[in-house]
């Protein structure tokens, strides 16, 4: 077994974990292959439970109702990490013609959660056989629901952070906008608040024809939708970072019939908690004053989601340095905070936690479509990439003893 001390000053990680990598990435493949929606996820859980029983690892499976734990114990007491992986899919049909297209109608790994299980499966069997911590403790965390269902707070909530006495958090995520090697990282928030918005607008129907003796709920739409763009345009301090965004539109039934009421639903982001707290107010003047004015009425449901991520400063720059001495130097880049919601973001307010992102583009294999569309796919060149960083970044952090 190689001296750990070495492995901190040196790139020979990345060789030993790239021995792995047709492993990695037939469990990847699989997993595409047999995709499962958010607290769904039965079968894969059971593989991944049996790799960590095989590795003789402690193993918990129930977590948040389908998550799984394994526990890799150091030789001397010490701090905990965890590291995390998501494993749920998204109900989007897999339009890809490659041999490990999903095999089940309407739901696909669009947003790489498959590879984030697969590379945790890795690093777990690579810190297990190679790199046992001399001092403290590695949770594998193999989470559920990340997508819109909050798998990350159902887990808290079953005593994560507290039965397995986790005293920081490192996950990534896979980005088509980078070429393998690279990642990037943000100091601080890193990711906006996720909250979900939906208006019904109430107006009065009639023919099409006689428009003066109705209440046109699709014009009035219309028009709160406009205003809605005015909060982030005028309303807020042009430094906030605020996004509102309509992405369905439910509403009348024949075309030659004004619609009673329309139904709209969307999202709403934000990075300053401050802002976050006043959105609810904000949109309701907004949709009270223009179905006034037209003599509609409305009904609100507001609805916060996830908060944002804050990176921990300590643990951004371990990562940094991770990275210079896993891919060499200038490999890494510091980025502004993303508009996108994850809920990584809950275990960040319980402890210190550090998210990045692993670059997986690659035009020349097709993978550069964006997170969440119907041909996304990855370089799984990327996967040892991935098992390194993540196991040298736990190595370290027990190695400086939990900052």
């Amino acid at each position: 077994m190689q001296n750990i001390s070495e492995l901190y000053q040196t790139s020979d990680i990345l060789k030993k974990a790239s021995a792995a990598k047709e492993q990695i990435i037939a469990w990847r493949r699989d997993f595409h292959l047999h995709p499962e929606l958010g607290y769904e996820e039965t079968r894969t859980s059971q593989i991944v439970a049996g790799h960590l029983r095989s590795l003789g690892l402690e193993v918990k499976t129930g977590v948040g109702r389908t998550g799984v734990v394994g526990i890799l114990r150091g030789k001397e007491p010490g701090p905990t990490i965890g590291l995390r992986a998501d494993m749920d899919a998204l109900p989007i049909h897999d339009q890809k013609t490659v041999s490990y297209r999903s095999g089940v109608d309407g739901k696909m790994h669009a947003c790489g959660h498959d590879a984030h299980t697969s590379i945790l499966m890795g690093a777990a069997a690579f810190l297990t056989e190679h790199f046992r911590p001399e001092k403290g403790n590695v949770a594998f965390v193999f989470q559920p629901a990340e997508e819109g269902l909050a798998g990350a707070k159902a887990m808290i909530e079953d005593g994560l952070l507290r039965d397995f006495g986790i005293q920081a958090m490192a996950g990534l995520h896979v980005y088509p906008g980078l070429k393998p090697g690279q990642v990037t990282v943000a100091r601080g928030v890193s990711c906006a608040a996720s909250d979900k918005l939906k208006i019904k607008v109430i107006g009065r129907g009639g023919h099409a024809a006689h428009p003066h003796q109705t209440v046109d709920s699709v014009t009035v739409t219309a028009e709160v939708i406009s205003a809605l763009q005015h909060i982030a345009s005028r309303q807020v301090d042009p430094l906030d970072s605020v996004v509102i965004t309509i992405g369905k539109i439910v509403g009348g039934t024949a075309s030659n019939v004004i619609a009673a009421e329309v139904e709209l639903s969307g999202t709403v982001r934000t990075l300053n908690p401050a802002l976050r707290e006043q959105m609810p107010k904000r949109i309701e003047t907004v949709a009270k004053g223009v179905t006034e004015a037209f003599g509609a009425t409305y009904e609100l449901e507001y609805g916060f989601g996830y908060p944002s991520i804050i990176n921990d400063d300590k643990l951004v720059d371990l990562l940094l340095s991770t990275s210079d001495h896993v891919l060499g130097e200038s490999k890494y880049e510091l980025v502004k905070p993303s508009m996108g919601g994850e809920d990584f973001s809950y275990y960040t307010h319980h402890v210190p936690g550090v998210f990045f992102r692993l670059g997986t583009g690659n035009e020349a294999k097709n993978a550069t479509y964006p997170l969440h569309h119907p041909m996304f796919d990855i370089d799984e060149d990327a996967l040892p990439i991935g098992v390194a960083m993540l196991t040298a970044f736990a190595l370290r952090y027990l190695g400086s003893h939990g900052l």
